[in-house]
């Protein structure tokens, strides 16, 4: 009886002792969280595969002369700074200060240009595939850090949907759905993969695991200079999930400092250790302001209570990631100052987050953990570090954000009443995220689109209000004359004038205003903006290029049109100071001379013209009846008889 009672005690024992789900569902399977991880990865971007180059990729694979080149461009690649495919000229690097050294993700780009020619479904393919690996490692390197030898399997929920969450949130769109953002996953990813193979190292010393962390974390660091945070990143690691000391697991980070160090000196070779001063040009230098005319510097608590004001829309957009935006320029942050109540609640707040981190630094490492890589990980786009060239973007937060969706992650583990709840909410959240997502993508669809769409919720920057412009406008350079041509090209105007408000200086929105107004067919507008660009700048190639075609056409519309030849001349002698060899412009120079009985100058421009083209018949004809008006017979029988010989119908028309 006795052995009976024991082993019913027992019996009960472990009924009591059974986790609550004795057969694991498929949500507590590492193998379906992978699984899950990439599909929803994979799903939730497959609407952007139709999608078209967008935004900065002119800069770094279609306009860029080094990518084009595929596998040919690859040393130039390396051996210039990122921007010099694109503008072709040196000390553009000096446009953001401290320059760009990126060259991985453009020799990924060289090599798909060399196998699959200009594609973006391949770009967009790619991204997908990287950023769905990204996820898969995520939760491989979270595994290792918080459940792996922890024995807590529960704790592989957690980390399910701090994976989840990630991979959802809408504020990564902007990373994965423009080509471009590729430099934010090769970055996460290579610093990811290498935190991983170091805690594989430390678990299973083989020489295997320490190369997969010195190469993948120099593939980092050359994707962008953002992985460089990981220096701080991985001791911290080691020192919370893991038995070691703090100073055993600062010499973990030695590996990492090997990478960064053949990186920087890579990196001073190409750009040098001169780091220039800050730009004095507002689309560069978002903490400048004008008095008295002249753009001056921020003081020092406009620019920090500016900083804050961005660095507390950033918690925003995790929380609540809506509007989205692509373009925080000047003036989408407006200049800010400590009596804003958003500028002290967000500096309050981040005061708060330090204290958090500080206080359950032994308490609760997970919280810890989260705070700190959220805060290391945004220092250095946080422009308190170094100036980054703009107050804001979201694919800044790419990295950070996983501290706060494994945060959010477990926050709803640890407070909500039941395992059932935590599943329902996380969830929910993920579709909530993932709707958002999947719509946000379609503006990334072209650049008309993600222009003209963020314009209409961020319409107080004047790049995005210039970009905007600019896509209205060449738009309608290709449409035929009619009313949503003419709607167009007056919008452009309209968000063109607004920028200037905000930037006077803008010599690029001079430009735009200078080509609607010219297809609008205001010539005089047009003109006067041409000309105020080239006050902002005289070696503007853009206005310089553009400058004698406007008043070419203008001078034949305000000769042919408005009868009003004395400005017709003015304006193609000014087009013929720019253009000596434009042939148009010289016959209707003559033209516009002969008219006004000026005949000397018309048979000037006439030869002129036949210099450059002494095919056309048409040009004898004309120069034959200027010397005749001129009084110069032999002369004109010479060009008429020249005119026959080059179109025997010219004399049927000089009969006429």
């Amino acid at each position: 009886m006795a052995k009976k009672k024991n082993k019913t005690a027992k019996k009960l024992k472990n009924v009591v002792e059974k986790p609550i789900l004795e057969k694991p569902s498929f949500l507590m399977i590492p193998k379906w969280h992978l699984i899950m991880i990439f599909g929803l990865a994979t799903i939730l971007y497959a609407n952007t595969l139709g999608h078209d180059y967008t935004q900065d990729d002119a800069i770094v694979i279609y306009d860029n002369m080094f990518t084009q080149q595929g596998l040919s461009g690859i040393p130039g690649i390396l051996k210039y700074d990122t921007f010099y495919g694109f503008f072709k000229e040196e000390g553009k690097a000096k446009l953001v200060a401290g320059g760009r050294y990126r060259p991985f993700t453009l020799i990924m780009f060289a090599i798909e240009w060399q196998l699959f020619g200009r594609s973006p479904l391949v770009g967009h393919l790619i991204n997908i595939l990287l950023y769905g690996l990204l996820g898969l490692f995520i939760y491989k390197l979270l595994d290792i850090m918080l459940v792996y030898k922890k024995k807590n399997p529960e704790l592989s929920l957690v980390i399910f949907f701090a994976a989840i969450f990630f991979i959802a949130h809408p504020i990564h769109t902007e990373a994965v759905a423009n080509i471009k953002g590729r430099d934010e996953i090769m970055t996460f990813l290579g610093a990811v993969i290498a935190l991983w193979a170091s805690f594989k190292y430390y678990y299973k010393p083989e020489s295997k695991w320490m190369a997969v962390t010195i190469i993948s974390f120099f593939i980092a660091l050359m994707s962008k200079e953002n992985a460089i945070t990981f220096l701080a990143i991985v001791p911290l690691s080691f020192y919370f999930f893991t038995k070691s000391s703090f100073i055993e697991s600062l010499k973990r980070t030695w590996p990492f400092l090997l990478s960064s160090t053949v990186f920087i000196a890579i990196r001073f070779s190409i750009l040098g250790m001169d780091f220039g001063d800050k730009p004095q040009e507002l689309m560069n230098n978002p903490f400048l302001k004008i008095v008295n005319n002249t753009y001056v510097d921020f003081s020092f608590t406009e620019w920090l209570a500016t900083i804050m004001f961005t660095l507390g829309k950033y918690i925003q957009l995790l929380i609540v990631p809506h509007p989205l935006s692509h373009d925080y320029y000047p003036r989408a942050i407006d200049v800010m100052t400590f009596s804003n109540w958003q500028s002290l609640l967000s500096t309050a707040l981040y005061i708060g987050l330090v204290y958090v981190a500080f206080k359950t630094w032994k308490k609760n490492k997970i919280i810890s953990y989260c705070v700190l890589f959220y805060l290391i990980t945004l220092s250095i786009v946080s422009n308190i570090v170094f100036p980054i060239g703009t107050n804001m973007s979201e694919r800044f937060i790419f990295i950070p954000s996983l501290g706060f969706t494994l945060l959010l992650s477990y926050l709803l583990y640890k407070y909500l009443p039941s395992k059932k709840m935590f599943i329902g909410v996380g969830l929910l959240l993920t579709i909530a995220y993932s709707f958002k997502t999947i719509t946000r993508n379609t503006v990334w669809k072209n650049d008309f689109t993600l222009f003209t769409t963020d314009v209409k919720t961020n319409g107080k920057s004047a790049k995005l209000l210039n970009a905007a412009a600019g896509a209205l406008t060449t738009t309608a350079a290709t449409m035929k004359d009619g009313q949503q041509r003419t709607e167009y090209l007056t919008q452009a105007v309209a968000y063109l004038e607004d920028a200037i408000k905000i930037h006077p200086t803008y010599r690029n929105a001079y430009l735009l205003l200078g080509n609607a107004n010219y297809y609008l067919k205001d010539f005089e507008k047009s003109i006067k903006y041409f000309d105020h660009s080239l006050v902002l700048d005289p070696d503007f190639k853009d206005a310089l290029k553009n400058l004698p075609i406007v008043l070419r056409d203008g001078g034949r519309y305000m000769g042919q049109q408005k009868k009003n030849f004395p400005k017709a001349q003015q304006w193609l002698e000014r087009s013929y100071a720019y253009n000596a060899q434009d042939y148009e412009t010289c016959r209707l120079l003559g033209i516009t001379y002969g008219i006004q009985n000026i005949h000397g100058k018309a048979i000037e421009f006439f030869n002129k013209a036949i210099a450059i083209r002494p095919d056309i018949a048409a040009n004898y004809t004309s120069l034959g009846t200027a010397y005749m008006n001129n009084g110069q017979e032999d002369k004109a029988r010479e060009a008429f008889n020249k005119a026959v010989e080059l179109d025997p119908k010219a004399l049927n028309h000089m009969k006429k």
